[in-house]
């Protein structure tokens, strides 16, 4: 009986909890300021979100940078020596979503505090203390102005869309709601074609629709 109730118990464990903690150590390849590879696995930084490859930042006059070849470059100064990366679970993609060590010091936290990368709200909010001081302090991305990865990725979607039709039009328990591009909400905002919920190529086609605007 005992071997029974220890083995339903094992069963009602969500898998999460089943898996063991990976470790890898090495020398990395930096792929982008938020993901290296190391001894042949893919790893993301948890719980922060660096500048995209390809994309600028704006100084405080207003002249464009390249902040994402920056934080590149600054994740490759801080992991040249060596790190160690320790998680326990694999994004959508197959990375493993991990915490590097280098010298002893958090490399995630270290690229949040240099104005490299933005602290990933979405996910975690271990790092946003390290992201106010950075703010504070004008450092990095924070020197001027600077849009947040996800939004530059939800960005490059639309730009696929047919007819980029690119309005969100979301049904939330505050109604029928439509999200424009660039709009807080944007990025987080998944549509779900089965409950009715649709793309809009225009805001009047949204009104006429009875859709009315999100956060008006």
């Amino acid at each position: 009986m005992l071997r029974i109730c220890s083995l339903l118990v094992l069963l009602a464990m969500p898998a999460a909890s089943q898996l063991s903690a990976a470790t890898v150590t090495g020398l990395p390849r930096v792929v982008d300021g938020d993901t290296l590879v190391v001894a042949n696995t893919r790893v993301r930084l948890f719980g922060i979100d660096a500048p995209e490859a390809k994309q600028s930042c704006k100084t405080a006059q207003g002249v464009r940078w390249a902040c994402g070849r920056a934080a590149t470059a600054e994740l490759q100064r801080l992991a040249g020596q060596g790190v160690r990366c320790s998680g326990d679970e694999e994004d959508r993609y197959g990375r493993l979503i991990a915490v590097c060590r280098a010298g002893g010091r958090d490399l995630n936290a270290e690229m949040v505090a240099r104005g490299a990368a933005f602290a990933y709200r979405k996910y975690s909010r271990d790092y946003v203390s390290q992201e106010e001081r950075a703010q504070r302090a004008g450092l990095g991305v924070w020197q001027g102005a600077a849009q947040r990865p996800a939004e530059v990725r939800a960005a490059a979607k639309v730009q696929n869309l047919p007819g980029n039709c690119a309005i969100k039009g979301n049904i939330s328990g505050r109604g029928r709601l439509y999200h424009l591009p660039g709009t807080r909400s944007y990025a987080a905002t998944r549509i779900n074609e089965a409950k009715g919920e649709r793309w809009f190529c225009s805001e009047a086609d949204a009104k006429s629709a009875g859709w009315r605007r999100a956060g008006s």
